[in-house]
């Protein structure tokens, strides 16, 4: 019997801002960071998690993480396996610190971590890469780790078991599927808001020679700027590739509206986060006024209820969750089951700090599991800082390919967290 022992937690940050990698029209100078968590255990076995962040700020996620350990130190894998939801409804329910919340913010950021941790331990302890874990938990066992609460008006637990129990038969085929194709994908490293055009005309070339099916690019500083890059990224991915945009919040509901429509004729596969991500009729009002672009949100989905009125409201017509934005993988998996219950597409967001690493086991669990189909199916890619990692993402032909190793692939390199770590590591001495 596994019992946890012990969890540390660590400030991880990277430099980015100093290349301008990951900059957009609301965040121009990000250092992608993570609040990092090690819970270990009596047997030796370890779980890795992290909640990924911006650089400043990222010791509040850690002083999260360390209010929330005790709830997870001294328990038994055996207990938390036995209990699923109750494990989870313990993390993000403690009486005292959920008044921080409840399920958002800083607090559920460290819950995440902790939760994705735990999950990691599991399918470490099982052999198995996480989506293959979850993949061979029945439908009852999926059920058992949800929480509900708040979301039976959406998604009682009983179509939830429907939904499974129909995509039983042929699961054993789109594993072996997936396992030998892998899984469509996009990626957003050549449309950061900050890169010349020469550099983004150079990366688009290069992910087109490599096979990406879509780019995205960051929008919203600048009208003129935008129709300029989206003119020069379209020339480059010709009439049958897709070309997404993501305005990371930055607009009000009419501005956006007007912003998008001056951005059509580029053939825009969708439009991310046009407005606050907290705005759910706003989003709705885009929806209905730049159809046929679609309107893609979620990495600021802070729980499944945010999740759930949003499909309520036909606010949305793709769904974006976040590893750990969402409370872990047991939030997540609420949400990928409301998803299919609106026959709304899940395409994840991974543009930070090991997010391409999580989302990869929720994106090949969703599609062996619990969609209907592929149509309109992709997980996000950004190619930096995947060296970091114990396990990176794999990719082929501009897809993800199916992560082999046990666990939840967030395990980062000893050395890498030692020079990045904030504020003495090797990399921040003398920044």
């Amino acid at each position: 019997m596994t019992t946890i022992t012990a969890a540390r937690a660590f400030d991880i940050r990277f430099p980015t801002s100093r290349f301008l990698d990951g900059s957009d029209a609301m965040n121009p100078d990000p250092d992608y960071s993570a609040a990092y968590c090690v819970l270990e255990t009596d047997g030796g076995g370890e779980g890795h998690g992290l909640t990924f962040t911006l650089g400043r700020g990222t010791e509040l996620c850690v002083a999260a993480i360390e209010a929330l350990a005790g709830k997870v130190v001294g328990r038994t894998l055996d207990g938390i396996r036995g209990d699923l939801a109750g494990f989870w409804r313990t993390l993000v329910g403690d009486t005292q610190i959920r008044w921080l919340g409840p399920e958002k913010g800083v607090v559920h950021l460290a819950a995440a971590a902790l939760v994705n941790a735990v999950w990691d331990l599991m399918a470490k302890e099982a052999g198995l890469p996480l989506w293959r874990y979850l993949a061979a938990m029945t439908p009852e066992e999926i059920v058992a780790a949800i929480d509900f609460r708040h979301i039976t008006d959406a998604l009682p637990p009983e179509r939830a078991l429907e939904l499974l129990r129909a995509r039983l038969p042929g699961k054993c085929e789109r594993i072996a599927a997936l396992e030998a194709d892998g899984h469509a994908a996009y990626t957003t490293s050549a449309g950061w808001l900050g890169y010349p055009d020469e550099k983004i005309r150079d990366l688009a070339s290069a992910a087109v020679e490599a096979g990406w099916r879509g780019i995205k690019m960051k929008v919203g500083a600048s009208l003129a700027d935008d129709r300029r890059r989206a003119a020069l990224l379209r020339d480059v991915l010709g009439p049958d590739r897709l070309l997404m945009t993501d305005a990371n919040q930055v607009w009000d509901v009419g501005p956006a509206i007007e912003w998008v429509r001056a951005l059509a004729e580029f053939d825009l596969y969708w439009i991310e986060e046009p407005t606050s991500p907290d705005d759910i009729l706003g989003h709705a009002r885009i929806r209905e006024a730049v159809a046929p672009v679609r309107v893609a949100t979620g990495e600021h989905c802070h729980n499944r209820v945010m999740f759930k009125q949003f499909l309520q409201a036909g606010a949305i017509d793709v769904v974006q969750i976040d590893a750990c934005r969402l409370g872990g993988v047991n939030e997540a998996l609420a949400v990928l089951l409301m998803a299919a219950a609106y026959d709304k597409p899940v395409c994840p967001h991974a543009g930070g700090v090991g997010l391409c690493e999580y989302v990869q086991h929720l994106a090949f669990f969703d599609a062996a599991c619990v969609r209907p189909g592929d149509e309109g199916r992709m997980i996000e890619h950004a190619a930096h800082l995947h060296e970091h990692f114990v396990d990176p993402i794999r990719i082929e032909r501009g897809r993800y390919l199916a992560p082999q190793r046990p666990g939840y692939s967030a395990e980062m390199k000893p050395e890498s967290r030692d020079a990045f770590a904030f504020p003495h590591g090797a990399e921040w001495r003398g920044a």
